[in-house]
């Protein structure tokens, strides 16, 4: 029986921004003595992101809610899968990552139902954003990317590194624009932690922070939010952003897959299945483990296509390999074992499913 409400964090941002290296870097800082579980909720149909998230890690639960938004349909998948990962897991701390094309303030609302009310304590609602797309008009009319920011009560300017003229200032100027919290946008790089604001071991007390969107949305004259400073350091003791690289993984004992009951192979042994919502394609294979794809073709194959995202978990020539493909960006992670193949290709624009499996058939040895 839970005793005390959990704490709670929403980690949000558009797609490809770093949310899952965020969830990597805070578990190797997370205390001994607690339990975490993680939500993940997928864009596409089949449940990639927790495997990224994966790492051989004690008292850490992995749950997947796949197929768009879950805080749709009246939030009933998500009031579902929270309410099993809690009862299985009894975690210390409950972290949410929604999709990047999924809708933060929906969710706190039904985080914030009353028959949560004495199991989940909301706490801060952390949102990355790349500054690098704030000079691009579709992100700031964007209306999940401005509802991220809403609800943010860290800002954290990710792949910093990146950043080679004003993007940072840009971003804050955009923060004062639409009257955010711009005193709380910091800077992080998972490459370079010299130029992060912030480390790790104190984002993690950070996240101990109220929940500022609820509270006003309670009692909206009296919230006060409390500014952060821009350079925040704990010494030589904590672990930079990132600083630590993580390429080797465990593959992960998930708490009910939720897509795993869902697949049924055809003759050739691949399931797919596609959708489209917020403006988005998904495509999404997977293939029985005796398929083995050319990874020297299939990254060729991802840089030709026109897509917002890729991930996929393969079995390859040269092993098995998790990739995370963001407009050119590309990071490889390599995995022990896995169950089976797949492969989600955001886009855009909608793609005859037909051609796209035809080429990626091309890929296998």
């Amino acid at each position: 029986m839970i005793q005390t409400a959990i704490p709670t964090n929403i980690i949000t941002g558009f797609l490809g921004v770093g949310k899952t290296s965020l969830i990597k870097a805070l578990f190797l800082v997370k205390p001994k003595e607690e339990k975490w579980a993680v939500l993940v909720n997928e864009f596409g149909d089949v449940g990639i992101d927790s495997a990224l998230l994966a790492k051989e890690q004690q008292d850490i639960h992995i749950r997947e809610v796949a197929g768009g938004c879950m805080c749709c349909a009246a939030g009933v998948p998500m009031q579902v899968a929270i309410t099993q990962l809690i009862a299985k897991a009894k975690p210390d701390r409950l972290i949410i990552e929604p999709t990047g094309l999924g809708h933060p303030a929906a969710i706190l609302k039904v985080l914030t139902e009353p028959h949560f009310k004495h199991v989940i304590a909301m706490q801060a609602c952390i949102t990355l954003v790349d500054a690098r797309k704030v000079a691009d008009t579709c992100y700031r009319s964007n209306e999940t990317f401005l509802q991220q920011l809403t609800v943010a009560d860290i800002i954290l300017a990710s792949k910093s590194d990146e950043y080679r003229h004003d993007e940072f200032v840009n971003l804050m100027l955009f923060l004062q624009e639409k009257q955010l919290k711009q005193s709380q946008c910091l800077r992080v790089s998972s490459k370079v932690p010299e130029e992060s604001d912030i480390e790790t071991a104190q984002l993690l007390v950070l996240m101990d922070n109220v929940c500022h969107y609820v509270t006003e949305q309670r009692s909206p004259s009296t919230s006060q939010v409390k500014p952060i400073a821009s350079k925040l350091t704990l010494g030589s003791q904590s672990s930079s952003l990132l600083s630590r690289a993580i390429p080797h993984y465990q593959f992960p004992v998930f708490d009910e897959i939720d897509d795993a009951k869902n697949i049924v192979f055809d003759h050739r042994g691949i399931w797919s299945k596609s959708h489209f919502a917020e403006a988005h394609y998904s495509y999404a294979w997977v293939f029985v483990p005796r398929y083995e794809f050319d990874l020297s073709l299939l990254l060729k194959f991802i840089n030709s296509i026109e897509a917002v995202r890729v991930k996929a978990i393969l079995i390859t020539d040269e092993g098995i390999v998790g990739i995370n493909w963001i407009e050119g960006e590309l990071e490889l992670s390599e995995f022990d074992e896995v169950m089976d193949s797949r492969i989600e290709i955001i886009t855009r624009k909608e793609s005859v499913v037909a051609e796209l499996e035809l080429q990626l058939f091309t890929l296998l040895k």
